[in-house]
């Protein structure tokens, strides 16, 4: 399908839409689904933190630097984005933001406690390489932290908006994982109601035929309520973890450092 102009998300090899960092940033900053994923990640890396923090910390496919503000109270913070056209040249963040692929030429002579791969192996078409080459980066004692979307199950226009290459489920991702020497410490399922939302979505679409569209920032009380709702389900299902979600966390080291 076609996407419309407007949002598209990064992806290599293509190049995005100007508009895209501005609509990207407002999202980021106001929608209930990029802040809660924000506060839940912060939770996971809190409770992984080790004493003295991260050190050096890489966050792959970071776009314009939105999350390094929340990222350095763990430590030095910088990141590697492929498009230009996501990033503000005056943005506080730029001169810690390198514009250049993920791949094997992209060797910054120092190793990160940790790296974040938020949203940015489903647009990947070899990321069992994009993987190994994080983990080689990582320090001995180092950790990655990884979301992805889960289940072709609920696959939709949104996927097809966003470039998305795959949905993982537990079982997919770890097959690259292992492929990747990739050690898995937590994986879990988030955003359990959103599933069912999605499948219906996703069967009304059928039915329609629907094309893509760019999403929105709900009226305030609804983002709210969305937002608490979400954050609910997330603290519930930390200790109970469901079988199913829209998104998947994994976090792992690598599996040659003992």
């Amino acid at each position: 399908m076609r996407a419309t102009r407007a949002l598209q998300r990064p992806c290599p090899g293509k190049r995005v839409d100007p508009l895209y960092g501005q609509v990207y940033r407002q999202l980021y900053e106001k929608h209930w689904w990029w802040r809660s994923r924000e506060a839940a990640i912060l939770d996971v890396l809190r409770n992984i933190l080790p004493d003295g923090g991260f050190g050096s910390i890489l966050d792959v496919g970071c776009g314009d630097g939105l999350f390094f503000d929340q990222l350095s109270q763990f430590g030095e913070v910088e990141g590697i984005e492929f498009s230009a056209d996501l990033l503000d040249p005056n943005g506080p963040h730029r001169k810690r933001i390198r514009v250049a692929p993920f791949d094997a030429q992209f060797q910054p002579g120092k190793s990160y406690g940790l790296i974040t791969m938020l949203d940015v192996l489903e647009h990947l078409a070899e990321p069992v390489a994009a993987l190994q080459h994080a983990l080689t980066l990582l320090a001995p004692a180092g950790k990655i932290a990884i979301t992805v979307p889960a289940f072709n199950l609920i696959w939709t226009t949104h996927d097809d908006l966003n470039h998305h290459l795959a949905r993982y489920t537990k079982r997919s991702f770890r097959r690259i994982s292992d492929q990747a020497g990739m050690r898995v410490e937590v994986m879990r399922y988030w955003y359990q109601w959103p599933f069912a939302v999605k499948m219906l979505v996703r069967a009304v679409e059928k039915i329609t035929r629907a094309q893509p569209s760019n999403p929105r920032i709900p009226p305030a009380w609804l983002n709210r309520t969305l937002y608490f709702v979400s954050r609910a389900e997330q603290k519930l299902f930390t200790p109970l973890p469901a079988p199913f979600g829209s998104t998947l966390l994994v976090v792992g080291n690598n599996s040659r450092h003992r």
